[in-house]
């Protein structure tokens, strides 16, 4: 499956200057408004920031440098759930937030799962070892598993900024207009975002794209590479050494020569399979969340700095 859905085209529209954040330490209520819109996830809480500009209080559930996987909401938080004007959140893939939504905010929350149109990314991997026997490697984690991490699609964040901006504009109706020139601006941005994608990964050497956890399905499957990850979509487990000798087996068959790590979840993995093969350790950012070791103070910084990353380790001209 090879399914990308079309950004929306941008005309005449005056680009403003994106709002970097970072969760609730990085944005404060305004004079014209008291409304608080809360967001499960650091890339909805950067488009929900940059739409909603200066006329809304902006809350992150997840603190900044935390594993979103691994939240837990205080009393106090739920509270705060249950008060607030607006929930945007991405169900099935924060536990404590999926049940104080249901529990707290079942009539003023929305889920973004369907804007961004979830698919399962997973697949098998296959290698000609040479002798004429082809072996299939199923990646671990890889099935009918539909994979939540969207947002590393710039044309599914642009499609999720547009009903961001819905959703703002129907509790905040008055500022509606500013909604949508802001979303606009920014869908313009993703737009550029998914073009330099495309440009600078156009001609890559390397096809097999070895990620720590399987979290770069739809950024895989938009460029023209397949993903193996060590672990699966989900990165609590820590993977067997059958997995990880599984791996390196394919890495030293497909002539792999770099692994990428993430910042959150750290190295360990990735150097455990560069040192058995030689390969060289790269970051590849996922998204989940920020954190003062990331390669950029906002998502599109970010994301440039995984193209930059991608471009060298998959020898792309």
């Amino acid at each position: 499956m090879n399914f990308r859905p079309r950004l929306i085209p941008v005309t005449a529209v005056a680009l403003i200057g994106l709002t970097a954040c970072g969760g609730s330490d990085d944005t404060t209520a305004t004079d014209d408004s008291s409304r608080t819109v809360m967001t499960s996830i650091y890339p909805l809480d950067f488009i929900t920031t940059s739409v909603a500009a200066d006329h809304l209080d902006v809350v992150s559930l997840t603190p900044s440098g935390v594993d979103p996987h691994d939240v837990e909401l205080s009393p106090q938080t739920i509270g705060d759930v249950q008060s607030s004007d607006l929930v945007i959140y991405s169900a099935d893939l924060q536990t404590a937030i999926d049940e104080a939504v249901e529990q707290q905010a079942s009539d003023h929350s929305v889920d973004v799962n369907g804007a961004a149109d979830l698919i399962s990314t997973g697949a098998e991997h296959d290698h000609d070892h040479g002798d004429g026997h082809e072996e299939e490697h199923e990646d671990e984690g890889d099935s009918d598993e539909v994979d939540p991490h969207w947002w590393l699609d710039p044309a599914r964040m642009a499609d999720v900024t547009q009903m961001v901006s819905d959703e703002l504009s129907e509790i905040d109706p008055d500022n509606a207009a500013d909604y949508e020139s802001n979303a606009a601006a920014l869908i313009a941005e993703l737009d550029t975002l998914d073009g330099d994608f495309e440009a600078g990964l156009a001609n890559c050497e390397q096809e097999d794209l070895v990620t720590t956890h399987a979290a770069f399905g739809y950024l895989a499957e938009n460029y023209g590479f397949h993903q193996i990850g060590v672990t699966g979509i989900s990165p609590e487990a820590e993977p067997s050494p059958a997995r990880l000798a599984e791996v390196t087996t394919i890495v030293e068959d497909a002539g792999v020569d770099t692994i990428y790590s993430e910042v959150i979840l750290g190295s360990d993995i990735a150097d455990t399979i560069a040192n058995e093969t030689g390969a060289t350790v790269l970051t590849l950012d996922p998204l989940e969340g920020l954190t003062d070791a990331s390669a950029g103070s906002d998502y599109l910084e970010v994301m440039r700095s995984n193209l930059d990353a991608l471009a060298e380790g998959q020898h792309c001209s």
